[in-house]
């Protein structure tokens, strides 16, 4: 058993801060999303796994993730040109599957249940594929499947403007070989993609045994901001154990479950789990509300936010008047004169500089 995460593609509902980096990397509580696929894949047995990447943002990834040892596994990385297609990427890693079965884990998805019982599912039955669904209230902005009651999947259609079900395809696919001869056989869609969808509807029109589960946990695609947020605030909600390590002075008070690394320094603030705070961070005569996760050398100095995600190195200066629902990228730095508004809404991205005077 092989796996195949899909962590190419240009990002583009993460812009601003994907012009600069991957989106798969952005820290969800101070850990790139692409890591919680990776250990997902590893508590499952997986050990061989290949990551499909792009041009723009391969290297960054490479250069972050390693060869796989720090999570037990053997990564090879593969390179897919154009974002063509969740199909189009199957094709360009069948050299690295060969005939092997294996799961595709879409890197910018979250999945809390364990990937284990489907594996065994999977396995068990002999299946040419499993699908992962989950009932939304927007069904026309994914792939959609109509199932039987036995869980034996009838049909599946991409992002239809009549859905035929509310049952939205997860990020999460088990696929034995016969997957490639049904790539080999779609054709590009009308955007001009080969389709995932596609190809298992291929497997069901030759009467491969395709079946269909559903998520009983939560499922996170954290491709725009609010999704990064919600994403955060669930996983510091769920998975946040408190470690106080950090160089706390005594005129700060620390409430509820935060995590603060060693190198930390926090100086006459308040913080209000569910927090973490990343290394080397300084924090002082600030207040950090819950949901908040402040990534390695960060600085806040004189400010006031909750419910935001703050990139390595960013700088946050001065800004007395509340942060909220918000999203600072790398080394960013924002800095405010007195008189504005009580809140503020960012979306900023890498190496920016902003001053509200």
């Amino acid at each position: 058993m092989k796996a195949l995460i899909l962590s190419g593609g240009k990002g583009t509902r993460l812009r601003p801060l994907t012009y600069t980096g991957a989106k798969q990397l952005v820290p969800v509580a101070n850990k790139p999303i692409l890591w919680y696929g990776l250990e997902a894949i590893a508590a499952a047995g997986i050990e061989e796994i290949g990551i499909i990447i792009s041009p723009e943002t391969g290297p960054e990834i490479q250069a972050k993730t390693g060869n796989g040892e720090r999570f037990g596994v053997k990564i090879t990385y593969i390179l897919q040109e154009q974002p063509l297609g969740l199909a189009h990427a199957v094709k360009v890693a069948q050299p690295f599957l060969g005939d092997s079965p294996f799961v595709m884990y879409l890197g910018d998805n979250l999945i809390q249940d364990s990937l284990g019982q489907f594996l065994q599912h999977f396995q068990q039955k002999s299946l040419d594929a499993l699908i992962l669904l989950r009932q939304v209230s927007n069904p026309s902005a994914f792939g959609v499947a109509t199932v039987d009651e036995q869980g034996h999947v009838l049909a599946l259609v991409e992002k239809p403007q009549a859905p035929p079900s509310n049952l939205a395809l997860v990020g999460l696919y088990f696929f034995a070989a016969s997957i490639h001869a049904a790539i080999a056989a779609i054709q590009p869609s009308a955007r001009g993609e080969l389709e995932i969808t596609d190809a298992i509807q291929t497997l069901l029109n030759q009467g491969k045994t395709v079946e269909a589960l559903e998520l009983q946990g939560w499922w996170l695609d954290t491709g725009k901001k609010d999704d990064l947020l919600e994403a955060n605030r669930i996983i510091l909600d769920s998975l946040l154990r408190q470690d106080k390590q950090g160089q706390i002075d005594e005129t700060s008070k620390i409430i509820g479950r935060v995590a603060i690394a060693p190198s930390a320094q926090i100086i006459n603030s308040t913080l209000r789990g569910p927090v973490i705070i990343g290394e080397n961070c300084r924090i002082e005569n600030s207040f950090i509300g819950p949901y908040s996760s402040i990534a390695d050398e960060a600085i806040i100095q004189d400010a006031d936010l909750e419910h935001s995600v703050i990139l390595p190195g960013a700088q946050i200066l001065g800004v007395q008047q509340r942060i909220v629902d918000s999203v600072i990228g790398q080394r960013a730095r924002l800095s405010l004169a007195p008189g504005q508004p009580r809140a503020l809404r960012f979306l900023v991205g890498d190496d920016s500089q902003i001053e509200l005077v």
